[in-house]
């Protein structure tokens, strides 16, 4: 058998071989995504049970140093100003308000998402819906934490349809 037939075949195999593993690889992704989405979703839980559990130290903890938060026109850049424009909601009593995600979509550099969900008032009543995106910390392993760079929540309007239907 000639050199030139040994190269191609073996060039053959290898194409064979890296497509079997990008098949295989796809739904190893995919699964990895969405592991890091409940990941997500349980640091928004957690982040939210601070304003439930009144523990504005904690709430601190999940926040980035360089976030941002807006709120209507309000708008808090850096951890300090977001600790102290939340302050108020960490006073004794009930928590003002809640939320937890209904939505998560991570990034492929599986280091950058986003959460959704309502925010709902002591009563339980829908008012609103926060958007949260999250950044994982660089450890070198993977295994950073979940802070928030960005949270917006929007209250709900009452729009009526055109016509007044």
């Amino acid at each position: 058998m000639s050199t030139e037939l040994l190269k191609i075949q073996a060039l053959g195999a290898l194409m064979a071989l890296l497509a079997a593993a990008a098949v295989q690889a796809e739904p190893v992704r995919a699964e990895r995504l969405e592991a890091l989405a409940r990941e997500v979703s349980s640091a928004e839980r957690d982040f939210a049970r601070t304003l439930s559990d009144r523990d504005l130290t904690a709430f601190a903890g999940f926040v980035a140093q360089d976030a941002v938060f807006r709120s209507g026109h309000d708008v808090l850049i850096g951890r300090d100003a977001v600790v102290d424009g939340w302050r108020d909601y960490f006073k004794s009593g009930p928590a003002p308000f809640s939320w937890e995600p209904d939505r998560v979509t991570v990034a492929d550099s599986a280091n950058t998402a986003v959460s959704s969900g309502p925010i709902r008032d002591p009563a339980g009543k829908v008012i609103g819906r926060f958007t949260t995106i999250w950044h994982r910390d660089g450890a070198p392993d993977g295994a950073g934490r979940w802070r928030v760079i960005v949270d917006q929540g929007v209250p709900l309007l009452e729009c009526t349809a055109p016509g007044g239907r």
